[in-house]
């Protein structure tokens, strides 16, 4: 008899709000479709979870970008994410359907959701993960190696949670790639209702206030010139390098903790995480905080003064010598190509 009989499948929570379905869940559902390709054996499904209500419709998108099937909880309580009914009807649709891993965006709906299920169901939650495989050494089951950044970012631990089922983890957003909508994709769409013994919330929402966002969303840019510390006396030109390629400024940790830069450009792992298609780092030593935030860049170009900096490890393309002087350089040069 298996272990865990009766748990099967990967789902993957996919968070919506007002009927727009988050990016991470998409994200996630691509990358569990490469957990289940790696343990062929198993024949594991991905199953998409959606709460909300009048969102059955949005069923068919989850299947196009990667699900075998949704399984929609569409309840009139579900309607505005309440922490009270959410953990309710999560907590039973994994009684009900068993899942064997269970991944959500570690966003802040999911940073509040995951640990109130995964204290219901007495199971082992892994937060603010970099990466999740299986354990390629375990063939009559499906675990889950778990690695998350921990002592400040100072080392990457790798957690397991064999003991208990559903395996839990949340995980940042734009960690994982999303692959490309397959409109031929066709899925199982089950509907789930649930109930409710205490349908009187314990929480009241009387005003929601939108948080107004000024400038540019980093995490959305194509390009990103990330300013380190190296680089503090001449933030002008990174900024004047990023609007001549058309992309936008980022700041480490350091720049942002001396007060040169805002919170909301920090790129690293106590600030967000970007993966755009250019990034290039002016005078950022690499210290793993900040990689964590950026490592999965299509292209990474590191300008640094020290030949010994880590970044130079993970760059695709290193320049050593003084931000100050080549930056300017780079400007010109961006600015004579866009006149040829």
């Amino acid at each position: 008899m298996a272990k865990f009989e009766g748990y099967k499948d990967i789902y993957v929570f996919v968070e919506q709000k007002n009927g727009e379905i988050a990016n991470v869940g998409y994200e996630l559902i691509s990358e569990a479709r490469k957990l289940v390709a790696s343990i062929p054996h198993m024949n594991f499904d991905v199953v998409g979870v959606l709460l909300g209500h009048n969102i059955k419709d949005k069923a068919n998108d989850v299947i196009k970008h990667g699900a075998d099937k949704v399984i929609v909880v569409d309840d009139e309580l579900l309607a505005t994410y309440s922490t009270q009914f959410y953990a309710d009807a999560l907590t039973q649709v994994i009684n009900a359907f068993k899942p064997d891993s269970l991944l959500t965006g570690a966003t802040v709906l999911g940073r509040d959701l995951a640990p109130r299920v995964a204290a219901r169901l007495n199971a082992g939650l892994t937060a603010d993960a970099t990466k999740i495989e299986m354990d390629p050494e375990k063939e009559d089951e499906a675990l889950l190696l778990v690695t998350r950044p921990t002592f400040g970012g100072n080392l990457f631990g790798t957690i397991i949670c064999p003991d208990t089922r559903p395996q839990m983890a949340t995980i940042r957003p734009n960690v994982f790639s999303m692959d490309p909508v397959d409109e031929s994709r066709t899925g199982e769409v089950i509907e789930f209702t649930p109930e409710f013994t205490d349908k009187e919330a314990k929480v009241v929402v009387k005003e929601v206030i939108e948080k107004v966002v000024e400038g540019i969303d980093i995490t959305k840019c194509d390009i990103l010139v990330g300013a380190g510390r190296g680089a503090e006396d001449c933030l002008d030109m990174v900024a004047a390098v990023a609007e001549e390629l058309g992309g936008a400024m980022c700041a480490s940790r350091a720049v942002v903790d001396d007060g040169l830069a805002d919170k909301a450009i920090q790129v690293g792992q106590t600030g967000k995480t970007v993966r755009p298609s250019l990034y290039i780092a002016c005078g950022i030593s690499g210290a793993c905080q900040h990689v964590a935030g950026m490592e999965k860049s299509d292209m990474i170009i590191a300008i640094n003064r020290d030949p010994q900096a880590e970044i130079f490890s993970i760059a695709n393309m290193g320049f050593v010598g003084d931000v100050k002087e080549i930056l300017p350089l780079l400007k010109e040069e961006i600015i004579a190509a866009k006149k040829a």
